[in-house]
């Protein structure tokens, strides 16, 4: 966002930054769970095989995406690693911060394992697994890598001194570039229409209606888990007075943010959903006023349908 840029649209596209761990992954773990690929509570080093060691023997998918696995939330591996075959080992191989379980640290590294977890388990690229349900479900323009065809309604992000370059259509968080832009915490693209289809879909499932996933693994992803001092459900994020939805929505509320200056949050008992997408990392991600526009939008937006 800034005074000379030209005006936004429905079909403006966005980096959605880490609203790819709702939209695609969490997604895709759904599915994966419905089809009988993934057990949810099965170790993983029966999935990764550098996923070893007493202390993490016990960790599990869930846990991954309830960011309670141990895992420190970011490294910046983009520096000297690349691809899989890289960042698997280094990221399997650290040193838990704290007992899994115990406590919930808001983990990109979790996120990316999840990605090659699920890579295996449907025996796909991530980005094409994700389209396939994408185009399922008719959610319109969202997808990793996006084509040259959307450049010119595509937001830039940040001036990237290590890239040496502003970034227009190239996903801007670095460790997801490094895996070629496909990866489980980020690397999405998309319009506000695409996500409101997305979002439409998933407040479907709290009517009862059909969705993403069968109801019983839907009730149990969107369900705040019991970690200590946590507000995650199963990839997604639950509404507390603290959270960028802000104090208006109801304690049934999901949602999710991104770092370039996105979010998702869907209210069931309002019946509404929020979408809010944009470039706050441009110029530079020294800008944080985000911060407090998001609760305060949210919370504009319920006093206005009272």
């Amino acid at each position: 966002v800034a005074e000379d840029a030209p005006p936004t649209s429905a079909d403006t596209v966005f980096d959605l930054a880490s609203l790819t761990k709702v939209i695609a992954t969490t997604t895709l773990a759904m599915r994966a769970v419905d089809q009988g690929r993934l057990d949810l509570d099965a170790p993983l080093g029966g999935r990764l095989a550098y996923w070893r060691g007493e202390d993490r023997a016990s960790v599990t998918a869930a846990d991954l995406l309830a960011h309670a696995s141990g895992l420190t939330a970011h490294l910046p591996f983009y520096r000297d690693h690349r691809g899989r075959e890289e960042f698997e080992p280094a990221i399997a191989g650290l040193p838990l911060e704290y007992p899994p379980r115990t406590a919930s640290i808001y983990s990109d590294l979790g996120f990316i394992l999840l990605g090659f977890l699920l890579e295996d388990v449907f025996d796909a690229g991530l980005d094409a697994a994700f389209q396939a349900v994408s185009q399922q479900h008719e959610w319109g323009e969202l997808g990793y890598r996006p084509p040259h065809t959307w450049r010119d309604r595509t937001a830039p992000t940040e001036f990237d001194p290590w890239r040496g370059r502003l970034l227009v259509g190239q996903v801007h968080d670095e460790n997801a570039w490094a895996l070629g832009g496909v990866a489980g915490h980020a690397g999405l693209f998309g319009t506000t229409e695409a996500v409101g289809r997305f979002a439409r879909t998933v407040a479907a499932g709290f009517q009862g209606r059909p969705t993403v996933a069968e109801a019983a693994t839907f009730d149990r992803f969107v369900t705040r888990t019991r970690v200590p001092g946590s507000s995650r459900a199963l990839g997604w994020d639950t509404m507390l007075p603290t959270s960028s939805c802000g104090r208006r929505m109801s304690a049934r509320a999901v949602g999710h943010t991104g770092f370039t200056g996105t979010s998702l949050w869907i209210d069931p008992e309002a019946d509404v959903y929020v979408v809010l997408l944009t470039n706050r990392v441009y110029p530079t991600r020294t800008n944080e006023q985000i911060l407090a526009l998001r609760p305060a939008l949210h919370d504009a937006i319920m006093d206005a349908l009272r």
